[in-house]
């Protein structure tokens, strides 16, 4: 037993903590917690529930309002890990910047940033998006033609991308990637990253924007960039989206070759 002169002894180091790392018990709340409740009570994977808001609360062929009932149900309901609004515009804003015609994205997860990239692009372009996960990509597909875009702008890919990336030239015809979006495992961050220059995708000025680089994190990553000398690259500071107080941030990394 422990007595209670100790046990006050530590409270306040206790209430120290809880205080400290708040946000991030919010996060296991929000993100674990309420997520392992829901699945027992739905039968429902969360991209599922979520799914089922934006077919109830977005206009079909509206993009903006498909993104809106993500946004909503995100903060106020579950929390689901998407780029989210406020990242979110600094990926609008490098889109509008640069116009690329061929775009890759990695880790559609439930179609959320698919369509934010897809509606900023210019006509004539494609993008196109790798998802692992066939449940998942089952729900990116709807939220993708639900937001009216076709197979000739969006093509999914269900297959790893350690699988697709060597197989992007000869498969589908790609010369060059003018803008890649990671958002997938973090670990698979620096392996793709070297596959993607190792496919000779990448061309001067081509541009990869990372998300969550600072957290959950990919320190390796981060160390290759310092380290490789192929990229003049910056962090977007951020937080984390649909959370308060958390640190993130996505780096921007443009393409420079060999030296």
């Amino acid at each position: 037993m422990v007595s209670p002169a100790i046990a006050l002894a530590f409270l306040p180091l206790l209430l120290t903590l809880i205080i400290r790392y708040r946000y991030y018990f919010v996060l296991f709340y929000r993100a674990v917690l309420i997520r392992i409740w829901k699945d027992c009570v739905t039968g429902l994977s969360r991209e599922e529930r979520a799914y089922q808001h934006v077919l109830t609360h977005a206009t079909p062929g509206d993009p903006d309002s498909i993104l809106e009932a993500f946004d909503v149900w995100c903060s106020k309901v579950e929390f689901i890990s998407n780029i989210g609004p406020k990242k979110g515009k600094i990926l609008d804003r490098l889109l509008m910047e640069n116009s690329p015609l061929t775009v890759l994205e990695l880790g559609a997860h439930c179609g959320y940033s698919t369509v934010r990239m897809a509606r900023s692009l210019p006509v004539g372009a494609k993008l196109y998006s790798i998802e692992m996960d066939q449940r998942n990509a089952a729900i990116a597909e709807k939220v993708i033609r639900l937001a009216g875009f076709d197979d000739d702008m969006v093509e999914l890919i269900v297959k790893p991308s350690d699988e697709v990336i060597p197989q992007l030239r000869s498969d589908y015809n790609l010369e060059r990637l003018d803008f890649v979006f990671m958002d997938h495992w973090k670990k698979c961050y620096l392996p793709d990253l070297q596959l993607l220059e190792g496919s000779g995708l990448l061309g001067k000025g081509s541009i990869i924007l990372a998300d969550n680089v600072l957290f959950p994190g990919a320190p390796k990553f981060l160390r290759y960039l310092r380290k490789c000398g192929l990229y003049e690259w910056r962090i977007h500071r951020a937080t984390l989206e649909y959370s308060k107080g958390i640190r993130d941030g996505m780096a921007e990394l443009v393409y420079q070759g060999i030296k």
